[in-house]
């Protein structure tokens, strides 16, 4: 099985991904007209490889929608304007969110534009008058987005400090070579090495960073490490995750002008029982 092809970012990735931290507090202000404009028509232009639909509405505090019972983010403060990113449940949905919508993140950093995923299960009923929620939808994520303020909220420097924010793993507890017993060099990864390492600052639910990527000649193959006891609801979030570090690996991959595709690939060596196979990228050239 192949997976579909998606367009290259027109953004200058690697810089943009070493930029992109979540952003917590922002300026008492809405996006400009014109920024919403370019965000939200970039936004009808993007994809995601799985051919599943990915629906982003805007939500505006000062536009209809001060009454969204936005209370329980409340580390967030000064955001006037949300996305909210609903999908139909059906198989890579949740790589498809994490995938296409951090696209779009990445895309509103580079504007200047603040961020920061907030996974979860909604209620509908907080945004029953906001946007449309469809009775099968699932409603993974939530983004406020806005201009950020020059000083952090104290409950932001909690935040951060909390998770671990600027935290990541090492490459030794990430990628591996041939098989999940040996450890994946920078030098084994060659001309990979830069998406690989992208992939590695991409951000996750509470910084857990749930994934692992095992090189096999010139396959990557990607898996989301998540004990099997976890919920339903949990193990979505990892998937999530998992298509956010994705979009790190495959776009940065294409904007040095590496060519791959992504596939279901059948997996030979031994796979420890909390490592969860995706999906692989097969590369043209190694």
């Amino acid at each position: 099985m192949e997976f579909k092809k998606v367009d290259r970012l027109p953004i200058n990735v690697k810089e943009v991904i070493k930029r992109r931290i979540s952003k917590r507090t922002y300026e008492e202000r809405s996006l400009t007209e014109e920024d919403k404009k370019k965000l939200l028509e970039f936004n009808s232009t993007l994809t995601n490889p799985f051919g599943v639909e990915v629906k982003v509405q805007y939500i505006s505090k000062e536009k209809g929608a001060d009454d969204v019972q936005l209370g329980t983010y409340g580390t967030i403060k000064g955001a006037k304007d949300f996305l909210a990113i609903t999908v139909k449940d059906q198989p890579y949905a949740m790589e498809a969110v994490g995938y296409q919508f951090e696209n779009l993140v990445l895309y509103a950093t580079d504007m200047g534009i603040g961020t920061v995923w907030l996974a979860g299960t909604f209620k509908r009923k907080d945004f029953i008058n906001a946007i449309k929620i469809g009775e099968d939808d699932l409603f993974p994520c939530i983004c406020p987005l806005g201009y950020p303020a020059q000083k952090q909220s104290f409950l932001e420097k909690i935040t951060k400090a909390s998770l671990g924010s600027k935290k990541r793993k090492d490459w030794d507890k990430l990628f591996f070579l041939d098989d999940f017993t040996k450890v994946l060099t920078k030098a084994d990864a060659g001309i990979y090495e830069d998406a690989l390492e992208m992939l590695r600052l991409a951000p996750s639910a509470t910084n857990s960073q749930p994934w692992a990527v095992v090189k096999e000649g010139n396959k990557f193959h990607f898996f989301c490490n998540y004990k099997n006891t976890l919920n339903d609801d949990v193990k979505k979030i990892k998937h999530i995750d998992i298509g956010i570090a994705l979009s790190h690996f495959h776009q940065t991959a294409m904007s040095k002008g590496l060519n791959g595709s992504l596939q279901v690939q059948d997996i030979g060596f031994s796979i420890p029982d909390n490592m969860h196979y995706v999906l692989s990228y097969v590369a043209e050239k190694i």
